[in-house]
């Protein structure tokens, strides 16, 4: 394990115990497993941890005085939104051992992609008497860990809502619409919407299932995702500023487009691509359909 050289004294790293997180849904609780293949942005997610910390030898092996005031602190960023966010703070005042549990919820539309959770036990006031090799700034680092949770996979993920599609300028009878809005640089997530007719309700029901999918929902997302790669790769295709030589800034439209792109075609250009998508249509169709590995069980 990797130890960070900090600019002031530090506990040793067995002055917290910590279990891992678990993941907390209606069947019970469960360890946090690597990946969450069936998420979807309307899943939120209920995340519980137990730590044990000494809170004397953290001190005393810090050089701090002990009646320091510390915390608890778990922090959230998801790759897939660009976001982050504190998760829960626990202040610690008191000697000896703590036991701490930390209980959080995060929604779903804020997540996406590599969900990392960072927890760390802080100082929580700045020292004007502390000692010159002791942490005196409020948020110093004493003890940090990291854990990840990957929430998609290669099909693409975005924000999605339920309406009535006979209240809108769809057609009625359609069970789904793909809304691609802005330019590359824009935004991912105020980019992409995914919109599901509520009067369709194999579809609805597939999305309410996504958690625990059955047989007959996963044919449905498995279609649903399939023709929204479809209609990202030919948004992508039928712009000419994605291309090789183009830069795209973190979690913006086009840095999505070209994660799914090398996803979808890896090692092949995007000229060629364009190229074969304008000549043989028909034949473009059936490569992104195998690509995205239609109705395929994983």
């Amino acid at each position: 394990m990797t130890r960070r050289v900090l600019p002031y004294r530090s506990p040793s790293e067995d002055v917290v115990a910590a279990d891992g997180w678990s993941l907390v849904t209606e069947d019970g609780e469960v360890a946090m497993p690597e990946a969450l293949p069936d998420w979807d942005y309307q899943m939120d997610l209920h995340l519980r941890r137990t730590l044990q910390v000494d809170l004397d030898r953290t001190r005393s092996q810090s050089g701090l005085p002990t009646d320091a005031p510390l915390t608890l602190s778990a922090v959230w960023t998801a790759t897939g939104s660009n976001l982050s966010g504190p998760a829960q703070h626990v202040r610690l005042s008191e000697q000896g051992t703590a036991t701490v549990t930390l209980n959080i919820r995060l929604r779903g539309a804020d997540l996406g992609g590599l969900l990392l959770l960072d927890t760390a036990l802080v100082l929580a006031e700045r020292r004007g008497d502390a000692r010159p090799s002791s942490p005196r700034r409020a948020g110093s680092v004493l003890w940090s860990d990291r854990e990840s949770l990957r929430l998609q996979g290669d099909a693409p993920q975005f924000p999605m809502a339920v309406i009535d599609f006979d209240r809108t300028s769809f057609p009625s009878n359609a069970a789904w619409h793909l809304q691609i809005s802005g330019g590359l640089e824009s935004a991912t997530m105020g980019s992409l919407l995914l919109l599901v007719n509520e009067r369709n309700t194999v579809t609805a029901t597939a999305f309410e299932n996504a958690g625990k999918p059955r047989p007959v929902d996963r044919v449905v997302l498995s279609a649903v995702y399939a023709d929204a790669a479809r209609i990202m790769i030919e948004h992508a295709l039928g712009t000419e500023d994605f291309a090789e030589d183009s830069a795209f800034p973190d979690g913006s439209l086009g840095a999505t487009l070209v994660t799914l792109f090398n996803q979808l075609f890896p090692g092949q250009m995007i000229a060629d691509v364009r190229l074969r998508q304008r000549q043989s249509p028909a034949l473009f169709a059936s490569d992104l359909q195998a690509a995205v590995k239609l109705f395929e069980v994983s």
